[in-house]
């Protein structure tokens, strides 16, 4: 039996608790040895066997800690990082990964001279909905693609209390959030962009930070819009695809996070599997055979990132989430807030 990787979280906030310590818990080659809490014992509470530690600089000096996760505020994700590949160790950043692409270039850079691990917990790319639009894009099933939209919707009308989030400054907001996600998916299917163009604002009575964005990316012959807003009550579908034979809709959000808000564990039966209600509907004219109805979708899986990362470390497999993926996602962000500061295309 190979041995366990020991790792360390820099936070217990809701991606400690919803994503990162339950996943590397279930999973048979690590161990989560050491969790940041600065005054709170929650962690110990939920895992009796993990030790607390009062700061990230106890964490780092734990020489038996190989690999750190830093899903600290995000404005910490950079200087935090820096610190854990200089303390020697292996590390993830939670999305986004830094405020600036300056930034993620150095971290890339101190990472390859000391020879260690560095990739980005973009785990919507693991997703049932985005996998399932991935293998429809790669299997042309609409033929040649000319449009393509995708929204991460919310309802919250009202400013949350007491959290950083909500602050005015960089790095907050929307777009960082939730535009993460989504300019990361469109760059696994697409590649960088020609330009981009975007409407950025806040919406919510009394808000301070973005709170809804619609960012237009060009290809040659495809156009891609990625939308998110906080005032959707009713959403539409969270995938449009149209190409020259057909046309897929796919509406729901993927059920793994709410799943493990609730406890519940990816080594579990089905896990990953969505209701058919939600499964995507795909509309195609293919060589005069019509075609109608749903394609299932295909089960997410959260747990294939530590997966890899694992085969990474133990086996010198390739990175999923190559760190100059996530800086092209912080590119695409920073000319997104420039195009909308000078309302006007910036090119890449």
């Amino acid at each position: 039996m190979e041995r366990k990787i020991v790792i360390g979280l820099a936070s217990f906030g809701m991606s400690g608790k919803v994503f990162h310590a339950p996943l590397i818990m279930c999973h048979p080659s690590f161990s989560l040895k050491s969790i940041v809490e600065r005054s709170k014992n929650e962690a110990k509470s939920i895992y009796p066997s993990v030790h607390i530690a009062r700061s990230f600089d106890e964490l780092l000096h734990d020489e038996e800690i190989e690999l750190v996760i830093v899903n600290t505020p995000d404005h910490t994700h950079a200087e935090y990082a820096h610190k854990a590949l200089m303390a020697g160790k292996h590390v993830v950043v939670e999305k986004p990964f830094t405020l600036h692409a300056g930034e993620g270039e150095d971290l890339l850079n101190l990472a390859a001279r000391k020879n260690l691990l560095l990739t980005v917990f973009q785990n919507r790319r693991w997703d049932g909905d985005f996998l399932t639009v991935q293998k429809l894009v790669k299997n042309e099933l609409l033929g040649r693609l000319v449009e393509y939209e995708a929204r991460y919707d919310r309802y919250r009308n009202f400013i949350q209390p007491n959290t950083w989030k909500e602050e005015p400054s960089t790095g907050t907001g929307t777009l960082y959030n939730l535009g993460s996600h989504l300019i990361d998916q469109t760059l696994v299917l697409f590649g960088m962009p020609k330009a981009v163009i975007s409407d950025i604002r806040i919406l919510r009575t009394d808000g301070k930070v973005d709170d809804f964005f619609e960012v237009i990316l060009h290809y040659s012959n495809l156009r891609v819009a990625l939308k998110a807003s906080y005032l959707v009550r009713e959403p539409g579908p969270r995938y449009s695809l149209h190409g020259t034979q057909g046309s897929f809709l796919k509406y729901g959000s993927d059920p793994q996070e709410e799943a493990l808000k609730q406890g519940r564990m990816p080594t579990e039966p089905g896990w990953g599997k969505e209701p058919e209600e939600y499964w995507g509907i795909q509309n195609t004219d293919r060589q005069g055979l019509l075609y109608r109805g749903k394609i299932e979708t295909i089960p997410g899986n959260y747990l294939a990132f530590y997966d890899n990362i694992y085969e990474v470390l133990a086996h010198g497999n390739e990175l999923a989430v190559k760190p100059e993926e996530a800086i092209a996602v912080i590119k695409v962000i920073e000319a997104a807030f420039e195009s909308n500061k000078a309302n006007k295309m910036i090119k890449l």
